[in-house]
């Protein structure tokens, strides 16, 4: 039986974990507020929150339900539009969409309205704008809904950092009357239920493991949804981020959120927030984990081109034993991997950049936010004085593969940078890819933007 709490109603079900919390909200529970879009997480009319006891405090994120298993939520709490409703008014958030006029045909709002409510219950540093970046519109133009989010973010305000001391978003919220009062006894209900969901947990892993689903869902949807899964996103031996020396460790179950988050990340990657909000939209990175785009295998997978120029390595286990990869060697063809098929990632680690080494992620695509790459890129350099030691180089939208450009990385051993030894690598470069031409662009403009963006990489160096 899978338990949680679905708005103020405590769940047990024995339904296929598979199945989305979309179709178990609207068809097993008939609460219609959540709209069925896209089914791929793109457009957000299908918002929740969803909330969990994380460092004995209720943390909630946003999560697109058309791809949230229900299996993924064992122990929490999901929200869906009428989990925040008043009985005799609308809620400020509602309020300030009505006044300001920021919905015309409806069917839109409640995704926009949950991830506003999202931002209310956050504790970070978030913009109320970022809050809706993975809700898409097609009626009103934004500007009303821009200007409804600038009243939520002026009731937010009032919540001074002196108050932040000593009072949680989720008291805030329910003080204010932001929303129902019911959020403030959810913790205790949790306590219990994730209690029993620990003590039942199998601790067996099946061949077939899905992590966040944000993409496997959009590609195996009537498979996965019956299927004899084991979901691993609470796994707590597939989860955290650890520092050990100078090695980073990540569990495979790491989302990006978890990155954008962690002390350890972000002092490493001064610039990981900007490369973080270059990728997908905040629901879909609070899903996304970081091992489930490296075995998508996706030739445009931002994280594997992120971290294949960290030469990252990868623990693989089947249950008995374990072997180490590089991520490099991980990709044999397009959708071809170097694993067995009874094999998971269970860890990820890669050597943290010192202050002598350079690294920088680009990425070109047809809408900035929310949307896949056309070629992305990263370069990560260790130098001594002017000269390169040692440089690592990825791509992707350029092969068949998340490809390591080995050749390229090579001749860069060594050189000091000038405008000639970038016209060289960019020439090298065109000897190690095999673009095609698709509808993210023709093989020419693949070949051309690759080495805008190498030219791009060194432009932001320092050195």
């Amino acid at each position: 039986m899978i338990r949680f709490i679905l708005n103020e109603k405590t769940i047990a079900t024995d339904l296929p974990p598979g199945m989305v919390m979309l179709d178990f909200i609207r068809y097993h529970q008939h609460l219609t507020g959540t709209k069925i879009g896209c089914r791929e997480g793109d457009c957000g009319a299908c918002t929740i929150l969803v909330g969990e006891i994380a460092n004995g405090e209720m943390h909630y994120q946003s999560m697109t339900s058309c791809l949230m298993p229900i299996g993924n939520a064992a122990g929490k709490h999901i929200v869906s539009i009428e989990g925040i409703n008043f009985a005799d008014s609308l809620n400020p958030i509602q309020q300030a969409m009505a006044d300001e006029g920021a919905t015309q045909c409806g069917f839109c709002t409640p995704g926009f309205v949950m991830s506003l409510a999202g931002y209310c219950l956050s504790n970070n540093d978030a913009t109320v704008i970022s809050s809706i970046d993975g809700n898409i519109c097609r009626c009103t133009g934004y500007k009303p809904i821009e200007r409804a989010t600038e009243k939520i973010a002026s009731i937010m305000k009032e919540r001074t950092l002196r108050q932040a001391q000593y009072e949680d978003a989720i008291t805030y919220a329910t003080r204010k009357k932001i929303l129902p009062e019911y959020f403030s006894t959810i913790k205790e209900k949790l306590v219990l239920i994730r209690r029993e969901a620990l003590q039942n947990q199998s601790s067996e892993l099946k061949n077939f493991l899905v992590g966040g689903g944000t993409d496997l869902y959009v590609q195996q949807h009537a498979t996965i949804t019956n299927a004899d899964i084991r979901f691993v996103f609470d796994h707590p031996e597939l989860n955290g981020i650890s520092k050990e020396g100078n090695r980073c460790i990540l569990g495979s179950s790491v989302t990006v959120s978890d990155l954008k988050v962690s002390p350890i990340i972000n002092e490493a990657f001064p610039d990981f927030q900007q490369v973080a909000k270059l990728i997908s939209s905040t629901p879909i990175r609070n899903m996304a984990t970081i091992a489930g785009n490296f075995i998508n295998a996706s030739p445009i997978g931002d994280f594997t081109i992120f971290f294949l120029a960290l030469d990252a390595q990868l623990i693989l286990s089947d249950g008995n034993s374990k072997r180490e990869l590089p991520l490099r060697k991980l990709y044999k063809g397009y959708k071809a991997l170097d694993k067995k098929p009874e094999e998971h990632i269970e860890q990820i680690w890669f050597e943290l950049p010192e202050k002598n080494h350079y690294f920088h992620f680009e990425k070109v695509s047809k809408r900035t936010h929310l949307d896949i790459a056309s070629v992305n890129s990263a370069i990560h350099l260790k130098m001594t004085g002017d000269s390169i030691e040692q440089a690592n180089l990825s791509a992707g939208g350029v092969g068949p593969v998340p490809m390591f450009l080995q050749k390229t990385s090579d001749f860069l051993r060594g050189k000091k940078i000038s405008d000639e030894i970038i016209t060289e690598v960019i020439e090298i470069m065109k000897t190690e890819i095999s673009p095609i031409s698709d509808a993210r662009g023709s093989k020419e403009y693949k070949i051309l933007l690759l080495g805008q963006l190498i030219k791009a990489h060194f432009l932001n160096a320092d050195f």
